[in-house]
């Protein structure tokens, strides 16, 4: 790895716990205004046995001093170019509401490179052929700020804090911005398995629109309803980690010793 890639690497991607030599790679894909952070526990539960990774996105915590990305693609690309291309070890992603489509995006992206995902978790978000129009990034501050809150993703209590305030909502609008304008560009469909997640209740996505990323892959499809609303995966997270672990040994991926 040169140089420059490796400082891609350290910019754009997180292990918060040393894998075993060989372990599949899990690299976890963030929602809006979210950061590699939000998996620090599926690293915890997951690891040394499966290799974690989180994307850091421009523009928060460590990166707060960089201008956030304004599309989905510009996302992909970051992530796609601080991967390590010559590490053959499977790669499975997983991203959650925005991360689901930076996923998308990025698999296509590696699939186009000859190295294609071994399997693509979607999670909280809706297929990409389903059309909807989503204005939030066009309201001010405090309309982004009850978008947030009522998706309960975000403890409220940190809007309350005006420099906090000054870091968090740039990036976020930026995230919003990204979403809302995000168009899928005509392509193939992808090689690998799908397996969908979504909540039951979850005002955002429902199960019918969360289905609609089967047209999005040749490979098997499998859809998952588990309680709960946007942010089911906090609360139900012992659930999703046994459906990456299942799906991972079903593809005969199998963990390191």
């Amino acid at each position: 790895m040169t140089d420059r890639s490796s400082a891609e690497s350290q910019a754009w991607l997180r292990r918060f716990h040393q894998p075993t030599p060989g372990a599949p790679r899990l690299l976890c894909l963030p929602h809006a205004g979210g950061s590699a952070s939000f998996y620090f526990p599926f690293s915890k539960a997951l690891s040394p046995a499966v290799d974690v990774l989180g994307a850091q996105y421009p523009g928060r915590q460590d990166r707060h001093h960089e201008s956030p990305a304004r599309s989905i693609q510009e996302l992909a690309q970051g992530v796609f170019r601080a991967l390590d291309g010559t590490d053959e070890r499977p790669l499975a992603l997983f991203g959650h509401s925005m991360g689901a489509v930076v996923g998308f995006e990025l698999a296509r992206l590696l699939e186009d490179a000859g190295r294609p995902p071994v399997v693509l978790f979607v999670s909280g978000r809706r297929g990409p052929a389903v059309q909807r129009v989503d204005t939030v990034h066009l309201g001010g501050d405090a309309r982004l700020i009850e978008e947030v809150t009522k998706l309960d993703g975000t403890d409220a209590e940190l809007f309350q804090d005006e420099e906090l305030l000054r870091m968090i909502l740039p990036p976020l609008r930026a995230d919003y911005y990204a979403i809302e304008t995000y168009q899928r560009t005509p392509g193939p469909r992808l090689s690998c398995p799908f397996v969908a997640l979504t909540g039951d209740v979850d005002p955002r996505v429902t199960p019918d629109e969360a289905r609609i990323w089967s047209e999005e892959t040749e490979g098997v499809f499998e859809l998952e309803v588990l309680p709960g609303g946007h942010f089911y995966l906090m609360d139900q997270q012992q659930a999703v980690l046994a459906r990456i672990e299942a799906t991972l040994r079903r593809l005969g991926i199998r963990a390191a010793a």
